[in-house]
């Protein structure tokens, strides 16, 4: 998926869970931006095998086997993605701490305390 098709759905999500903020849209960018980049990967380690581990010949001919570079980007991206995702929101942990945030009572001075209620 392209990344202006990935900025679309995170947006979209957002707005389901209520964490959309226009001031976020860098975030999501760089979101969208890093998960094309895994689909590309993903495209790339599927077309040619999707073998986990691959065989590496060192300077001295030995033949010693290494995990696949593709996969190692996937995943390396998906954790950049993962980190993006709890902080916009989109995760159950990163939810959980925007909601919890928002509801926290603010502390309110006696002053303010007088003050709100001669507004009342």
């Amino acid at each position: 998926m392209k990344a202006a098709q990935w900025r679309k759905k995170i947006i979209k999500a957002m707005k389901e869970v209520g964490t959309y903020n226009k001031s976020f849209d860098q975030a999501v960018d760089a979101l969208a931006y890093i998960l094309e980049k895994r689909d590309d990967a993903q495209i790339y380690y599927d077309e040619h095998g999707g073998n986990p581990i691959v065989i590496h010949t060192n300077k001295g001919g030995a033949d010693n086997p290494d995990t696949n570079p593709a996969l190692k980007l996937i995943m390396n991206l998906n954790s950049q993605a993962l980190t993006i995702w709890r902080d916009l929101g989109l995760t159950p942990a990163g939810l959980k701490k925007i909601n919890d945030d928002a509801m926290k009572e603010k502390n309110v001075s006696s002053l303010e305390s007088v003050l709100s209620k001669l507004e009342e």
